[in-house]
């Protein structure tokens, strides 16, 4: 019998073609990522730029951008922003990251918690379990911004005037562009059980229980909102016909709550907000006559809006609209306060 054929030895080629698609692909994917941690250098430094010549002072102590192969990721070693008319953020320590395959949305996290500062007050110290803020859609007008803390403290530093809110289980806040408008931004606030020194009209009814706050909101032409510092871009808004129309708002503490459906706001020549809100007030007898036991208003100003409110009553809810107008708060027919501040005027 003839001996048997062979067996046909394999090719090693496709074995070896596979080895050298799968080492291009690793140099090209490497090729890109250094290409993309130049350009988020690049970034940084034109983006610090642009931020020193609007007038905003800008600096770090150290950079390191990593991540390799997947993410990049820059770390930021005590940096601080501060703008002309005394406002400044400071951390010690910042971590961003984003995706290779998504360079244009970030994620930054404050890990060892952050500090602001306040023209009068002086600085806040905020820690918390989670500080977290994501920043994406750059040409968008305003780009998305989101930012959320979770089991946070507010902690003045030494010499620094007291601040309102001294804990909150969680605190939010978004600003998107609207969908219907390339000119109008969307904002919401929300803070989830704070704590708080309460004082005249919701001082005593909410004594030591938590206060909780929810805001919706749209702003008016985006665009012209900037500035060297938060006084101009306010001031320029405004000029241009900037308002925000609330479309739903609330503060509740303890058992007084303050709602709003409807309104519309903006800022007059002094820093101060005017405008109107449509609100429900539960309570409002109550926590308009401590106000004027407390002193926060002339007790005869809080009899007659305690008066207002009363007859306005529905169950436990007064239904009134609250004005901002001339440097006043009106409540009703009844001045009760001055207008808040939004700037302080001449900075």
């Amino acid at each position: 019998m003839p001996d048997p054929t062979a067996p046909r030895k394999l090719s090693r080629w496709p074995l070896y073609i596979a080895f050298g698609i799968a080492f291009a692909v690793v140099i090209a994917w490497s090729a890109a990522w250094v290409w993309a941690r130049g350009e988020v250098e690049k970034g940084l430094t034109n983006g610090a730029k642009t931020i020193r010549d609007a007038g905003y002072e800008l600096a770090w102590k150290d950079q390191k951008i990593g991540g390799y192969p997947f993410r990049l990721d820059v770390t930021l070693t005590e940096p601080r922003i501060r703008d002309r008319s005394g406002w400044a953020l400071e951390a010690p320590r910042l971590e961003a990251e984003a995706f290779l395959h998504a360079p244009t949305h970030w994620i930054v996290a404050a890990p060892a918690g952050l500090t602001f500062v306040r023209p009068v007050g002086g600085p806040v110290v905020v820690e918390g379990k989670l500080i977290r803020a994501s920043l994406s859609h750059f040409r968008n007008t305003p780009p998305n911004f989101s930012f959320e803390g979770v089991g946070l403290t507010f902690r003045p530093a030494a010499g620094a005037n007291p601040f309102g809110l001294s804990a909150a289980e969680r605190i939010e806040f978004h600003l998107r562009e609207s969908p219907k408008s390339l000119d109008e931004g969307g904002v919401w606030l929300s803070v989830k059980n704070g704590r708080a020194q309460l004082a005249g009209l919701l001082g005593r009814i909410a004594g030591d229980k938590p206060i909780s706050v929810e805001w919706d909101g749209r702003l008016s032409k985006m665009s012209a909102f900037r500035g060297e510092d938060w006084p101009r871009a306010v001031r320029r808004w405004t000029e241009a016909g900037g308002r925000m129309s609330v479309k739903r708002a609330g503060l509740t503490a303890g058992d007084a709550l303050i709602g709003a459906n409807a309104g519309s706001l903006g800022v007059d020549s002094a820093g101060r907000l005017e405008g109107s809100l449509d609100v429900s007030l539960r309570q409002a007898p109550r926590a308009l006559g401590a106000m004027g036991t407390t002193g926060a208003i002339p007790r005869e100003t809080a009899d007659a809006a305690a008066a207002v409110a009363g007859a306005r009553e529905t169950g436990d809810l007064a239904r009134m609209t609250l004005y901002f107008q001339a440097g006043q708060t009106t409540l009703g027919p009844v001045a009760i306060a001055r207008s808040p501040k939004v700037y302080e005027a001449g900075r």
